[in-house]
């Protein structure tokens, strides 16, 4: 079967690298306040008591601009079910679709919002009103749009006061539509590209997409939707502003062979269980991980039907890869939270993220190319478990294979052979004495006897003028390719044939039922069974 690195260098036919789902909030940073709401009722609408009637007042006149403006164009309002899947919905009214711009329906929830919330204080025959943010329960609206330049998208506004709203657009769709408009032939794969006429131009389009088109959209739609801020507030400066609630970067590289491609994707899943883990998470998100560092660490394998796929957390983050309707590899990073980052949120840094979402992508690969691509010849296999000569006739010790200082040792490399800077003799001894145990003591003698085997096999190499190593790219195969051998192969093995399991193997009972024929044998031919 081939590994990962000989699938994307002979079996990828094109590359797609974009913006996939991108959802937006939309806030009036000068009503975010109590003090910013009383502001904008006494000072911008002129009046002199900040009443919350007045509140209302601007919630039933939206509403009956939004009923005019549903007859006018004909838009139907439907009520969501509880439970029931807008997209869903959403499908019914965009596969009858004729294509131009415009509502398709706008659809109504009740759902939780932070909004303002207000309290009436009484004293001295005198009644005031104070204002605070609280979770309520109230009506927004899901306009379901086609967009010209980005196909289906929808606003969800809350009819509450600060008048929060959601913003769904999808990078591919907005690049599907750009190929319409240029007629470029193309190919779609559900949510991306299958094939294209012209793949430079496809790439062009999609490094394309930025915060310059999101807010074109945005605005345009805001200026012909019925919202509760009318013409007057926005030209007074109280406009929605967007922030990335949330972005997905992907990378999808679609395979010339599908059968091929599902079974190197599963082998993946099975040989990458463990990228989770807080020493290997940190080389896919370039991230250093420390004791506080909030978030859980993990690997999880998602099975949905019959196509699975692998997830990788760091805080609040998540990469994901799966192998697209038998065609595609995916590679797919979820960025929830930008300050995971340390990046702003406002729609401004969309650049910045993208970046790093693709730089996510590229590391996961390469850590999954270094993890799959570890063959290794049979002398290659001897000299590293043989004892072995330097040029200069220096004798070098063996590793042998499977002994626990070794095994130890390897695994180690494991957890730490990806680090830029390379390693610290201090930095690598830690792991193996935690591996050997408290009961097999791991001195620095013992450490610098081992970093001494290493180099001189040529698994490792010193940095000039440096006490630092870095494992080479024969290091990384041997290391790999042991490590699995004996975790996936000989492991496995004992355990299957260890007849004192609590629950044996088939294996395990079938070698004792041969062992007591075989002393049943040698009985019979007045032979004492070998002890």
């Amino acid at each position: 079967m081939a590994n990962l690195d000989e699938l994307l260098r002979d079996h990828v036919q094109l590359e797609v690298e974009c913006l996939d789902r991108i959802y937006l909030n939309g806030y009036v940073p000068t009503l975010q306040t109590s003090g910013a709401l009383v502001t904008f009722l006494r000072q911008h609408r002129k009046h002199a008591i900040p009443s919350p009637a007045l509140l209302d007042q601007m919630t039933k006149t939206f509403r009956k601009a939004l009923d005019s403006y549903c007859t006018l164009h004909e838009i139907p309002m439907i009520h969501f079910e509880r439970n029931e899947r807008k997209d869903d919905v959403a499908k019914k009214y965009l596969a009858r679709h004729d294509g131009s711009e415009r509502v398709l329906f706008v659809g109504v929830a009740q759902e939780k919002a932070w909004a303002f919330k207000c309290t009436t204080l009484k004293s001295g025959g005198k009644v005031s009103f104070e204002y605070s943010r609280q979770w309520v329960y109230v009506n927004h609206y899901y306009f379901y749009l086609y967009d010209a330049e980005f196909g289906p998208a929808f606003i969800k506004l809350c009819a509450y006061m600060p008048y929060p709203m959601k913003v769904y657009i999808n990078g591919h769709e907005w690049v599907k539509q750009q190929l319409r408009k240029e007629q470029i032939v193309f190919d779609a794969l559900d949510n991306g590209v299958l094939s294209c006429q012209n793949p430079p131009r496809l790439k062009e389009l999609c490094a394309g997409l930025g915060a310059e088109q999101i807010e074109h959209f945005f605005a345009k739609w805001m200026d012909r939707l019925p919202l509760p801020l009318v013409a007057d507030d926005r030209a007074a400066g109280y406009r929605h502003r967007l922030s990335i609630n949330q972005l997905e970067v992907s990378l999808t590289q679609v395979v010339s062979s599908p059968s091929v491609g599902r079974t190197f994707f599963e082998e993946v899943i099975r040989e990458n269980l463990d990228v989770g883990r807080p020493d290997r998470v940190q080389l896919v998100f370039d991230r250093k991980l420390i004791g506080s560092t909030p978030g859980t660490f993990r690997t999880s394998v998602v099975t949905r039907g019959v196509m699975p796929s692998i997830q990788f957390h760091y805080k609040s983050c998540r990469v994901k890869q799966y192998f697209k309707l038998n065609r595609a590899l995916r590679t797919e990073t979820t960025i929830n939270n930008a300050r995971d980052f340390y990046v702003k949120k406002d729609i401004s840094q969309l650049d910045c993220l993208r970046t790093i979402g693709q730089t996510i992508n590229r590391n996961l690969l390469q850590v999954l190319r270094l993890s799959h691509s570890c063959r290794l010849s049979a002398s290659s296999f001897q000299r590293v478990v043989h004892p072995s000569r330097t040029d200069a006739g220096q004798r070098v010790p063996g590793l042998r294979f499977g002994d626990g200082r070794v095994t130890a040792l390897l695994q180690a490399l494991i957890l730490i052979m990806h680090r830029p800077p390379g390693f610290l003799h201090k930095e690598l001894r830690p792991y193996v004495a935690e591996l050997l145990g408290p009961d097999c003591p791991y001195t620095t003698h013992k450490m610098s006897y081992d970093l001494r085997r290493l180099r001189h096999k040529g698994i490792i190499y010193r940095l000039p003028n440096t006490n630092r190593y870095s494992v080479t790219t024969y290091g990384r195969q041997v290391i790999l390719f042991l490590a699995r051998l004996e975790r996936r192969v000989f492991d496995r093995v004992f355990a299957a044939v260890d007849g004192a399991e609590p629950v044996p193997s088939k294996l395990a009972l079938r070698i004792e039922q041969l062992n007591k024929e075989f002393d049943r044998v040698f009985q019979q031919s007045h032979f004492a069974a070998a002890a």
